[in-house]
């Protein structure tokens, strides 16, 4: 038996389809308003900014390098005297004194008492010396006579020789204790600013012990490391900048360049010569910059650079379609003078910056023109 199927009232066929078309003509609007909004988006700028030029500048050529701050010569006042006490102690640490400055004195009783022994050693020599030079004339005049052997003669003058002997030994004596007696008072070698005191008033020295330590002309010097590869551009009498480590700077003058290189570490000695009223002081660290001239490029101020992922971005604007948009351009930069910032590559000197912002920008985002735009700064 076949079954035959009705076909649907043409009332009910309308009323599905409106029952279809009501979401679509519900949710119409929606969509609309979505893509408006969405068009909108694209097209309000990210930023208004402000636009820079790259500046030709002229920044100094320079090598940065470290190093300390130590004395220029140090000059150890030391005791020749041996068993002596200390009686005055007339400096102290960080006193200038001046080349012969009276230091320090020892006891001196027993060395002027061995002085007065040899001197009297000496007169007795001398008077010995005298009779026998006599004796030994008075023989000469007999020698042709035969009142006295040749024997005899040669005796006498034998002991005028001898007397004569004595008597320079004695006045070596008399020397040697004159020399003690002057090694009791210590004077300063040369002018400078005492930077050790070992001296004690009453102490005991022996020979040779350290009693100061002296700042030669109270000169400094900045012993600078730098690479060896640099040291073709470092040369004697050429200007430096030192900031020593309490921030004080001051100017310096290449001495000299140290003949050997450390195996070690490659570097070189630079020695650098600091001006006397310079507060720099022995054993401060100290960083400085060797001046070697200067050179033009291209700058620009630190505000307009992005540090992003450990790289140096700005940002370009350029004119798309109408649209300003902000291109994010990777760039190497090299030296640092204040606030300007050298740029080595990867811009132009006439290509449109976004001054300040860009750190709230991405590439390609679309950006508004602030009216002082295009004014280089």
């Amino acid at each position: 038996m076949t079954q035959v199927t009705k076909p649907l009232p043409a009332n009910l066929l309308e009323n599905k389809f409106l029952l279809l078309l009501l979401p679509i003509l519900a949710f119409a609007p929606i969509l609309g308003l979505a893509e408006k909004t969405s068009t909108e988006t694209i097209s309000t700028p990210a930023l208004t900014v402000t636009l820079i030029q790259p500046q030709q500048t002229v920044l100094p050529l320079k090598i940065s390098a470290n190093g300390n701050i130590v004395a220029w010569q140090e000059a150890i006042i030391g005791s020749e005297s041996n068993g002596l006490r200390l009686t005055q102690v007339l400096v102290n640490v960080g006193d200038v004194v001046k080349k012969s400055q009276l230091l320090a004195t020892f006891s001196a009783e027993s060395i002027e008492a061995e002085l007065n022994q040899a001197k009297a050693s000496l007169m007795e020599a001398e008077a010995q010396g005298r009779e026998a030079i006599n004796n030994s004339d008075r023989a000469r005049t007999l020698q042709n006579t035969g009142a006295m052997s040749n024997q005899q003669i040669d005796q006498y003058t034998t002991a005028a020789d001898t007397s004569k002997a004595r008597v320079e030994v004695a006045k070596a004596a008399v020397a040697t204790q004159e020399i003690r007696l002057k090694n009791t008072r210590i004077y300063a070698p040369d002018s400078g600013v005492i930077s050790s005191r070992s001296a004690t008033v009453g102490a005991v020295m022996g020979a040779g012990s350290e009693l100061f330590k002296l700042i030669r002309q109270s000169r400094l010097e900045w012993r600078a490391e730098v690479v060896s590869s640099d040291l073709a551009k470092i040369k004697a009498g050429m200007q430096t900048n030192v900031i020593a480590a309490d921030g004080s700077s001051f100017k310096g003058k290449v001495r000299m360049i140290s003949p050997i290189v450390d195996t070690q570490t490659r570097n070189t000695l630079i020695y650098v010569d600091l001006p006397a009223n310079s507060s720099a002081k022995a054993g401060m660290y100290a960083k400085g910059e060797f001046i070697l001239g200067q050179s033009s490029t291209l700058a620009l101020p630190q505000q307009v650079l992005v540090l992003r992922d450990g790289f140096t971005y700005v940002f370009a604007v350029s004119n798309i379609n109408g649209k300003k948009i902000a291109k994010q351009v990777k760039v190497k930069t090299g030296r640092r003078v204040g606030n300007l910032v050298e740029i080595i590559s990867g811009i132009e000197p006439n290509q449109q910056l976004v001054a300040t912002g860009g750190a709230f920008l991405s590439d390609n985002d679309l950006v508004k023109i602030a009216p002082q735009a295009n004014t280089k700064k």
